[in-house]
């Protein structure tokens, strides 16, 4: 039978001093809870239900921008997490199979540990909750295990001296039946000190029905929560380690990986060389054998195989590379395709525009795109050579191996072949520019004196 996937976003987040609900924070580029979803999605859920709270109406737009077809469910009063799980009740109305409690603010959970409790609940266990062993337990909930079972959950506001001695804490995440969590919830009171509706409390209710429970343990670093700017910075530091690790290990070169940033869909193939301080923002690929040279800024693009980018060069969205193309430094390409072969190599704008392959385009071309109310189209043909500082004032078309001559303001489409010279006619007047500054030199000592 199918998982189905519950992830609470809830929670205020009032230490992080912010006008944002906490799970819109970012690490990778991308909102907290998003992350959450995508350990959820490693067991191919059948539906997927976000629990939204504060801020409700910026995570549901925030959520139906990564996926248009999730489920929203909404925790108009914080009354603690069994209420707030109890609120995706409708949306998982006849749905058979195991329910999956992640948080929002939790990113880091493996697929891997998902599947571990996974297979806790198929060999029987009515309740599976995922634990870590703490260095410092603090204030975590603590995991009381009894006979190799586990027999309740007690929050630490609620344990005795012996209880707050135990290392074993809990994550939160919660494994049960698609229905049976629902039973339990109903049975859960609000007898503790904070008056709220624990979801931990279901393990008690669930072994007093006679059910086993049991607890899958992971590495405390899968439980890193967010909940303030200084664990939102540890976060992003551990999201980055990871995924320059996880490159590393795929075949891609990094120079100095530590200078390197990563977004959370950054896809790099194997045997690609990423050089220092180079920021990928999202929605980026990059093929194969390609490199990205240092201080590029890189997002929502695509790099073909072999091509060369930077340094300092800036691909923006809708940029499309082709392979062994090159893309030099100081060079800002946006919604244009770049053909294979072809060279953008300094100092140039290309928007808004096609690049034939095997092209050249010289330093300081700008394609001017914009007229302050729509961008047009620029065409560059196939093996069509752009001379240094050309205005290409769009929708303009250069045809396949044409030219323009060096300083050219180009607004009338070029045909295959021909040159076009767009630039006034050069005069010399002898000996002006001496008798300028002399004349300004002369009045620059008057003022002086």
């Amino acid at each position: 039978m199918p998982a189905h996937l519950v992830v609470l976003a809830a929670g205020r987040g009032t230490r992080m001093n912010s006008d944002l609900p906490k799970v819109l924070h970012e690490i990778g580029q991308a909102p907290l809870f998003v992350h959450a979803l995508s350990a959820g999605d490693s067991l191919g859920p059948g539906r997927r239900v976000l629990v939204v709270g504060h801020g409700a109406e910026l995570v549901r737009a925030a959520a139906r921008a990564h996926d248009p077809d999730i489920a929203i469910a909404e925790q108009a009063e914080q009354r603690g997490t069994a209420h707030a799980v109890a609120q995706s009740r409708a949306a998982l109305k006849g749905a058979a199979g195991d329910v999956f409690v992640l948080y929002g603010d939790t990113p880091f959970i493996r697929p891997e540990t998902l599947k571990r409790m996974a297979a806790a609940r198929a060999a029987g266990a009515g309740v599976v909750v995922l634990g870590f062993e703490a260095a410092d337990p603090g204030r975590y909930g603590r995991l009381v295990m009894e006979g190799g079972a586990l027999a309740r959950i007690v929050e630490y506001k609620d344990a005795t001296e012996a209880e707050r001695a135990i290392a074993l804490c809990n994550s939160g995440v919660i494994c049960a039946d698609a229905v049976q969590i629902f039973d339990l919830i109903d049975s859960v009171g609000t007898k503790n000190a904070s008056g709220e509706y624990y979801l931990t409390d279901i393990v008690a209710v669930a072994r007093a029905r006679g059910l086993v429970c049991t607890a899958v343990t992971c590495d405390e670093a899968e439980t890193l929560g967010v909940n303030s700017r200084v664990e939102l910075a540890r976060a992003e530091a551990l999201f980055q380690a990871r995924r320059r690790a996880a490159s590393l290990a795929d075949g891609v070169t990094l120079i100095a990986p530590e200078t390197v940033v990563f977004a959370m869909d950054t896809v790099i193939g194997r045997d690609a060389v990423v050089e220092p301080n180079v920021v990928f923002g999202p929605g980026v690929t990059v093929e194969s054998g390609a490199r990205i040279r240092a201080f590029s800024h890189l997002e929502g693009c695509h790099v073909g195989r072999g091509a060369v980018i930077g340094p300092y060069a800036r691909l923006r969205p809708g940029a499309e590379i082709g392979n062994h193309a090159k893309v030099g430094n100081f060079v800002e390409i946006k919604a244009a395709e770049i053909g294979e072969g072809a060279k953008v190599n300094h100092l140039t704008y290309i928007g808004d525009a096609t690049v034939g392959e095997a092209a050249n385009i010289g330093a300081g071309t700008v394609t001017c795109n914009y007229d302050g109310v729509f961008k047009h189209h620029t065409e560059i043909g196939a093996r069509a050579f752009v001379g240094s500082s050309t205005m290409l004032v769009a929708p303009v078309r250069i045809g396949a191996e044409a030219m323009t001559a060096s300083g050219s303001v180009v607004t009338a489409d070029v045909p295959d072949g021909a040159l076009a010279l767009g630039r006034a006619r050069q005069v010399n007047k002898d000996g002006l520019a001496r008798r300028i500054m002399d004349r300004l030199r002369a009045a620059k000592r008057k003022r002086a004196n």
